[in-house]
């Protein structure tokens, strides 16, 4: 199916609902931050997604089953991989994660980041 220019979504002009949200209380390690997602775009095929998140302090456990790519607005957080090596992120970043990463999720200041998700079905991708 051919798209024409009316396709093209501009985030500016989107009035995307804004959902709110706590982490399950098993993935929390520290703090209980309150979370917000506006999702702009999902795919027919619901493997991706572009939005923006929104964290206060606090740190929980991840394991990603989809490619993310980030892009920092605001704040700053430490990612940390299962075996302790960490990476802090903050204003201007951009970076990947890969499905399969598996550690933690620290916000150091409340962050907001633009999101960018193809999720890899069941078996993982390289």
């Amino acid at each position: 199916m051919v798209k024409n220019i009316d396709s093209i979504l501009n985030f500016a002009k989107l009035n995307s609902a804004i959902e709110r949200y706590k982490l399950d209380a098993e993935k929390i390690i520290k703090g209980d931050p309150n979370q917000q997602l506006q999702n702009h775009y999902s795919s027919d095929c619901e493997q991706f997604h572009v939005g923006v998140w929104r964290s206060e302090i606090g740190t929980w456990k991840v394991a990603y089953s989809e490619h993310e790519y980030c892009e920092i607005l605001s704040g700053s957080s430490k990612v940390t991989d299962i075996n302790g090596h960490s990476i802090t992120v903050k204003t201007g970043d951009r970076f990947v994660i890969p499905a399969g990463f598996e550690g933690t999720w620290e916000v150091l200041d409340n962050c907001q980041k633009v999101y960018v998700i193809f999720e890899a079905n069941t078996q993982l991708n390289n």
